[in-house]
């Protein structure tokens, strides 16, 4: 098959336009079924044809799940953590249309971690010399950059990690107070933007970390054995059922 031969979408079948073919393992997918794929989703070019389409038949019950979430709690700047805490749901979008980007739904129960990520940068501030060439401060002055990351671990089938940057652009510190002769060193980290994305990093840890472990301790009770208590209701001696409740009068007994 020649390099200018018409391809077609193994998945939709329609005809691939020149640089709209999108490689899999054994075939081609056009760019606009690739659009439908998870954005977390990075190993399409490992992908069969058949494990696309599965993912595309998720992505379509996907939509679904997002015309019943309802937000109860929102985390982070442009880039959104979304809470559906009495559904145990969760999302993570920039999407201001939900509907049209459709963004993955997950349980609370699918988190298996999450951290902060900060990338340093750094550059050296120098001046004109007395030959015209630049030379360094004494002691050495340095600008930074910062990008702070979410980093959110997931049992998921298409992707195990959703990772997003935290500031909506890079922040751009200067190591030292004034650009005088006599300027001070500051600490680039005690900066208000510096210290805001760093209080929203953390305040999406607490959260997503709060839900691991209640989630873990719900699972840990549901399994733990059962053992016989005395119905305060009707006296019997019981053995609760998996609502806690007698099984002779079905009052709750826990």
């Amino acid at each position: 098959m020649g390099l200018f031969d018409k391809k077609y979408c193994d998945v939709c079948g329609a005809k691939i336009g020149l640089l709209g073919n999108r490689k899999l393992e054994d075939g081609n997918l056009c760019k606009e079924c690739a659009k439908k794929l998870s954005p977390w989703f990075s190993d399409r070019r490992r992908s069969t044809v058949q494990e696309i389409k599965d993912q595309l038949d998720y992505r379509e019950k996907n939509k679904e799940a997002v015309a019943s979430f309802c937000v109860t709690r929102t985390l982070g700047g442009r880039t959104k953590l979304l809470l559906d805490e009495n559904a145990g749901k969760f999302m993570i979008t920039s999407a201001r249309d939900l509907k049209e980007s459709n963004p993955d739904v997950l349980d609370f129960s699918q988190v298996t971690g999450c951290r902060i990520d900060v990338d340093e940068s750094r550059s050296e501030i120098k001046k004109d010399g007395p030959d015209g060439k630049e030379i360094s401060y004494t002691p050495p002055r340095y600008e930074y950059s910062y990008d702070f990351n979410a980093i959110v671990n997931v049992n998921h089938p298409y992707f195990d990690e959703m990772r997003f940057r935290i500031n909506d652009s890079t922040i751009d510190v200067s190591g030292a107070s004034s650009a005088g002769p006599y300027a001070r060193q500051i600490d680039p980290r005690k900066s208000v933007d510096y210290l805001e994305c760093e209080r929203i990093g953390q305040e999406i840890v607490d959260a997503l970390t709060k839900i691991r472990e209640n989630v873990r301790q719900t699972v840990e009770k549901a399994n733990a054995p059962k053992t016989n208590v005395v119905c305060r209701h009707c006296g019997a001696t019981t053995t609760p059922d998996a609502s806690g409740c007698c099984e002779y009068c079905g009052a709750p007994v826990e």
